[in-house]
């Protein structure tokens, strides 16, 4: 990618087509181990609240829907800053922005523990979204354009394998530390882990050699325009949006459900259910091989339907289904999200990165309707009723990618 004129696109999409993943660094492995890094630490703190909601409607004395929003708070800053970071990385670079996004959100965990109430957390929470996109969006262009044109989907599987560590064990942290000593030491040990990361992806991840400098921030600008009017862009952008919807909403509100009768699971043992990320996480790493060989519309819709069957069976209760169910969750949020991600490179004219950056931004507008929404519902129903929005949200992305994906 990319000088943002049109005149660049041509001759720079050639070069990434013929620019091997080995021409990034001294060795592949470097270039792998960098985006899987860069994955886990900014996995590890965005959903870390989760396995504590319960725990924090007690503390507060606060609602269900209350509480969720140290969920959706960081969600909403990622969908707010994600475009402004893919405009920012095509003209600065992206190692520097990625290594930069991670140093600054380790910082705004440690300074989480700080908070007196419920409202100070929330805030904090949504300054770290403000540097997640830093990641994200500027991981996914770096790439599509640093990988071969036959290789992007199984490289975005290594990030994605990182997002999915990263995210197991931000949530077990937390549980763990959480149920033994409180939850503001969780922020700490996340925030120092977080700077670790910064500090190890800043000595491996390689940088770009593809990249070629944006002359005009303001051209990126315009870029959003374009894709906007892009139909293979807008398709991916809903799909990605529906995507996060149902993982948010499906790992937010089940743990309610799990804390209530008959299951009765405190903060650690809820931290421990997302050990169904790792399984989700092994299988998107097998499936990541095949996924530009059978098409990233074919892979997608494979997964809905595995992800369909496992919301449905989380209503059976008993724990090991549920679990079961659950991990048929995640695999199929992972390998819609390495097939959408890989969409985005194939489908944007040119700009990739603000392409990318939209991406994130509407993605993460799915995550923080994800959950909110089904606050509602659960008010009114509980848990069955969360599953009935998810698999109506599963059902319309399965259309969508079906009529119009190519």
């Amino acid at each position: 990618m990319t000088a943002i004129d049109e005149t660049a696109v041509g001759p720079v999409e050639q070069q990434e087509r013929s620019v091997p993943m080995q021409a990034i660094g001294l060795n592949r492995a470097a270039a792998l181990t960098g985006l899987f890094l860069a994955g886990f630490s900014t996995f590890l703190n965005l959903n870390a609240t989760q396995p504590l909601l319960p725990s924090f409607r007690q503390l507060f004395g606060a609602s269900e829907l209350m509480v969720s929003l140290t969920v959706s708070a960081p969600s909403l800053a990622i969908a707010l800053a994600a475009p402004l970071f893919g405009v920012a990385s095509d003209s600065i670079g992206r190692k520097r922005v990625i290594v930069a996004a991670i140093s600054c959100l380790a910082i705004a965990t440690l300074l989480s523990a700080s908070a007196a109430t419920l409202g100070q957390l929330i805030a904090w929470r949504f300054v770290q979204g403000l540097f997640i996109p830093g990641m994200i969006a500027v991981v996914m262009a770096y790439i599509s354009e640093e990988s071969p044109g036959n290789s992007v989907a199984q490289t975005m599987a290594i990030y994605v394998a990182g997002s999915v560590a990263g995210g197991f064990a931000g949530r077990s942290i937390a549980g763990v530390i959480t149920a033994h000593f409180g939850w503001r030491p969780c922020f700490a040990a996340l925030g120092t882990l977080t700077l670790a990361g910064a500090l190890v992806t800043l000595w491996v991840l390689p940088h770009e050699r593809t990249f070629v400098r944006g002359a005009k921030g303001s051209l990126s600008f315009r870029s959003l325009g374009a894709h906007l009017k892009n139909s293979q862009l807008l398709a991916t952008y809903a799909v990605g949006f529906n995507n996060l919807f149902c993982m948010v909403a499906a790992f937010t509100y089940v743990n309610f459900y799990l804390a209530g009768k008959p299951f009765s699971l405190g903060p650690a043992e809820l931290g421990q259910i997302y050990l169904t990320y790792l399984a989700g996480g092994a299988m998107v790493s097998v499936v990541g091989r095949h996924i530009d060989r059978i098409g990233y519309r074919s892979a997608l819709l494979g997964a809905i339907l595995m992800g369909a069957t496992g919301i449905a069976l989380t209503l059976v209760h008993d724990l090991p289904a549920i679990l079961i169910g659950l991990t048929c969750v995640a695999s199929c949020v992972f390998i819609c999200q390495a097939s959408a991600s890989s969409n985005v490179g194939k489908a944007a004219k040119g700009a990739r990165s603000s392409a990318a950056g939209l991406y994130v931004s509407i993605y993460y507008f799915g995550g923080f309707a994800g959950s909110i929404v089904p606050g509602f519902f659960w008010d009114k129903a509980g848990w069955p009723a969360c599953v009935a929005v998810i698999l109506c949200a599963q059902a319309i992305t399965a259309i969508i990618a079906y009529r119009l994906w190519n």
